[in-house]
């Protein structure tokens, strides 16, 4: 059933008349704000699924307060049945999270700290903690998604870059305050951090030579990397320094990066990921995910997401899939049949490489980023790559999904 508006005020029929049933009979249903949503919390959970093998998470969407995923009744109701990790795929990030006024006024006070506010994930971090479902932290470093005042003097738009220490001071800060934040008023919720995303690049002309890393220098072809402009190539160690330093020991630190199957990236990300390992920084890799009905190959040689799996657990470092998304280029039934068989594969894959099944990759969680198709909060969202379609009913990549690990826990039993 198509919500109509968006209504927040909850309405939960355990029982009702079903269309299609015969005189007299009645039918267990659950509707959330105008979503039939039986089918979606019915049967065995992915969360319960994959158990043995890695968590299941999903992205928490949206573009300000207004729009988060955890408005909807709806959506939260089928999260809680089939998860138990969720990301801010957007409102962690450090645009949102640091407050320029507070800098300035800190400033001109004499405090040289920025300013950092919470309000865009209050609602994500209250629902993790009423729900015991945890929580990734994304992300502390971007090159992208930082304003550009952040490296200012005084904090502001005009003023000129500051120094290096300057910026290590401020980045320190900013990394104490969010881990404090969050560890002291949501114990135990965030279980891991992106600390850093999307620094190696393999572009030419958009990477620096020196430390054999890829360290980004320009994104979106001619825009500066802030941070290595400001900081220089060891920002990344930098960043993951101070992220041991204020974390408490049981959160696992990431770091975190799209196309990680591309051979040239694969091999960047691990040279970096190996140096912060020999210094006691690192706890795992984020591989993101994205993929298209014919891109990347899953299962093959060199280039492969396989590939890049197996090469990432030769550094025995834990494995997080953190953005998988699967695109389609069309709405007909073939697209969505041959979506189904590309999630099926790459969970195939994940299950058989997974430490759980004997294979050498300790992955222990996997995201797919956003829980539905047609996001209901964004009113023109052509997205269609996610496992529940615009009327929150599950599509044939969620029964893939599930398909893979009810089929091996059949084989175990």
């Amino acid at each position: 059933m198509k919500k109509s508006g968006l209504i927040l005020l909850v309405t939960l029929i355990s029982v009702s008349l079903m269309a299609g049933t015969g005189a007299g009979e009645v039918s267990n249903a659950v509707v959330v704000d105008g979503y039939d949503i039986t089918a979606s919390v019915t049967g065995t959970p992915l969360k319960d699924a994959y158990k043995d093998w890695f968590k299941i998470g999903v992205g928490l969407n949206g573009y300000n307060t207004q729009t988060d995923t955890v408005n909807s009744r709806a959506m939260t109701e089928i999260i809680k049945y089939h998860f138990n990790s969720v990301t801010y795929s957007n409102l962690m990030k450090p645009s949102y999270l640091l407050d320029q006024v507070g800098s300035i006024r800190n400033y001109n006070s004499g405090n040289p700290e920025p300013a950092v506010k919470f309000d865009t994930v209050l609602k994500g971090l209250e629902f993790c903690k009423n729900t015991g479902i945890k929580m990734r932290g994304h992300v502390l470093v971007w090159h992208n998604q930082t304003p550009d005042w952040f490296f200012r003097e005084g904090y502001r738009n005009d003023g000129a870059y500051v120094d290096r220490d300057t910026m290590l001071a401020r980045l320190e800060s900013y990394i104490r305050q969010v881990l404090e934040f969050t560890q002291t008023q949501y114990p135990g919720v965030i279980y891991a951090w992106d600390v850093v995303n999307e620094a190696v690049e393999n572009t030419p002309g958009s990477f620096e030579l020196e430390s054999g890393f890829n360290i980004r220098t320009k994104y979106d072809g001619t825009k500066d990397n802030p941070w290595y402009k400001v900081v220089g190539v060891d920002y990344v160690e930098k960043a993951f320094e101070y992220a041991r330093k204020y974390a408490d020991p049981e959160v696992k630190l990431f770091y975190n990066d799209y196309n990680t199957f591309q051979p040239t990236k694969t091999e960047a990300i691990y040279k970096l990921a190996a140096h912060l390992k020999d210094k006691g920084l690192i706890d795992g890799i984020g591989m993101q995910g994205y993929m298209d009905l014919n891109y990347p190959v899953i299962d093959g040689g060199a280039g492969s997401f396989k590939a890049a799996l197996a090469r990432f657990a030769e550094l025995e470092l834990e494995i997080h899939v953190t953005e998988l998304t699967i695109r389609t280029n069309g709405t007909s039934p073939s697209h969505f049949s041959r979506q189904a068989n590309r999630y099926e594969e790459v969970f195939r894959v994940l299950t058989e490489m997974d430490t759980a099944s004997g294979g050498p990759a300790n992955i222990t969680s996997v995201t797919v980023f956003g829980l539905m198709d047609n996001y209901l909060f964004y009113p023109n969202d052509t997205t269609t790559a996610r496992l529940f379609d615009r009327n929150l009913q599950p599509k044939l990549a969620f029964y893939s999904v599930l398909k893979v690990a009810e089929e091996l826990n059949a084989e175990a039993n």
